[in-house]
């Protein structure tokens, strides 16, 4: 067993035992996605019920990556991740991560998907990830490719948190760059210590203790210990910690892919767990929302702590079939990534003052410190929902009164073999021209909201949007606006 790094300044590891570490992240990343993508979001707000029996057969895995190889997002952004570091090296610039992952061919949602369009239209990292630029700033995303820079940086967790400055910048700010900082700190901590609750409160001394991401993960750890069952914490948890503000697909509605939360509910799962395999991917699935990525992460964090041997063979069933394939949108099979991954996790060994003799490896070990303090979205309170519901032939106009607007709707084809089309739109805030923007209709490069903007002076405004080239075989589509004041609202009981 390897002793907790509070008590060494540097430990000592075999290559074979790091190597079955860095497989057993891996394999655990494709394990818990896999067992978890039947429920994903299909339980928001609720938990799956304990009768409700969840898939695991032998041959699973493979049908799976095969069938439903879209499931695998958060693996394939991790290796396009992967796959830079791999060209380019240890020190490559931000931006090479940034263009690969733009330019590649998957698809793409919230904070990435906006990053993407932020990036080909010339708005770089970490502007990218910025609240103001970015609604999904406070989502998910960057938490669930955030593995990579644990595995790479075993027992320097600071090093993992550099990592993840200049990457998870790219599409995430604030909360939602803290919930892939606080995985890629456990991952790291996982090489060092065999006890899941002291990894988990570990790695939440690299998160701001004045984050509003960092007080979530505290209570969670808190209410573990008052409460003997998860299901009672799960409903503290919705009681205090459910309330979506800034992701203008979860505002008004159930649904809620903010980082915090589902980092709760991956804390959730492995203090309850503890260290069980089975039972912590059973509770992190149960507790619903993004209910594959997040027991993605359980599965790796464990993983990497207890080994690749050491995952159950229940578990295990049908994977070395599955480890053959190539994600796809990559050219990187499992197999492929154990390699590399630890021929990366050797050269970041070194860079940080590691030394490698052969058989034998010692790691400089790093003690957590908190990355600097960052909050977007603050001030901003949802106030209505006003549906639309109709396409933007030239003009739309609506009048508001509050301190902010996001505008959900899309661009897209008439007929679907039509070639590729860009709306250029205006948006005018009060009869003042704020901004022109390219409304590509294809899905891969697409606007996720049409417009938004925050931090408006507190008043009655009006809101336009011009259609500079309509076209008769496109379509502008309005689905939506969310409203918002800098003013909490007041309850009337």
């Amino acid at each position: 067993m390897l002793k907790g790094f509070s008590q060494n300044k540097e430990i000592k590891i075999t290559k074979e035992q790091l190597r079955d570490k860095i497989m057993g992240g891996w394999a655990g990343q494709t394990i818990g996605v896999t067992f978890g993508g039947p429920y994903e979001f299909r339980f928001s707000g609720s938990f799956i019920q304990d009768y409700q029996p969840l898939v695991w057969y032998d041959g699973y895995l493979k049908k799976t990556m095969m069938d439903e190889p879209g499931l695998y997002d958060d693996l394939y952004m991790d290796l396009t991740f992967v796959d830079v570091f791999e060209r380019y090296g240890l020190n490559a610039p931000v931006d090479s991560f940034a263009n690969a992952f733009a330019n590649a061919g998957y698809m793409l949602w919230h904070a990435n998907q906006a990053a993407r369009y932020n990036i080909l239209n010339g708005i770089k990292a970490p502007q990218s990830g910025y609240w103001m630029n970015n609604p999904h700033a406070d989502d998910i995303d960057y938490q669930i490719e955030s593995d990579f820079a644990g595995l790479m940086s075993p027992a320097m967790p600071n090093t993992a948190s550099a990592i993840s400055d200049k990457i998870g910048h790219i599409m995430n700010y604030g909360d939602g760059w803290y919930g892939g900082v606080f995985v890629g700190a456990m991952y790291s901590l996982a090489f060092t210590s065999n006890n899941i609750h002291h990894i988990v409160k570990e790695a939440l001394k690299t998160i701001p203790a004045k984050s509003t991401f960092y007080q979530c993960i505290s209570d969670v750890i808190k209410w573990h210990q008052q409460y003997p069952d998860w299901h009672q914490t799960w409903l503290a948890i919705q009681k205090k910690w459910s309330s979506e503000t800034s992701c203008p697909d979860g505002v008004f509605h159930p649904f809620n892919i903010d980082a915090k939360i589902n980092s709760a509910y991956v804390v959730l799962g492995l203090l309850y767990g503890n260290g069980d395999y089975s039972k912590t991917l059973e509770i992190t699935t149960r507790a619903g929302q993004d209910a594959d990525c997040n027991p993605s992460t359980t599965a790796g964090v464990l993983g990497a702590m207890i080994g690749y041997k050491n995952i159950p063979a229940y578990w295990k069933m049908g994977l070395a079939e599955a480890e053959e394939i190539d994600f796809k949108y990559t050219t990187m099979s499992l197999k492929k990534v154990y390699e590399i991954g630890y021929k990366h996790a050797l050269l970041n060994i070194e860079q940080n003052g590691g030394k490698i003799d052969g058989d034998n490896i010692t790691i400089a070990v790093q003690s957590p410190k908190p990355v600097k303090l960052e909050q977007g979205f603050q001030n901003l309170y949802p106030t209505e929902k006003k549906w639309l519901r109709k396409p933007v032939s030239k003009e739309l106009s609506f009048d508001f009164e509050g301190t902010g607007f996001a505008i959900i709707g899309d661009a897209v084809k008439k007929k679907p073999n039509a070639p590729e089309y860009i709306f250029e739109a205006e948006l005018y805030i009060d009869g003042v021209k704020t901004e022109t923007a390219r409304l590509p209709a294809n899905f891969t490069t697409r606007r996720h909201e049409l417009f938004w903007k925050y931090d408006l002076p507190d008043k009655k405004h009006n809101v336009t949007i011009k259609i500079l080239n309509p076209n008769d075989d496109y379509e502008v589509r309005a689905s939506a606006s969310i409203l918002y004041s800098n003013k909490a609202p007041v309850i009337k009981r």
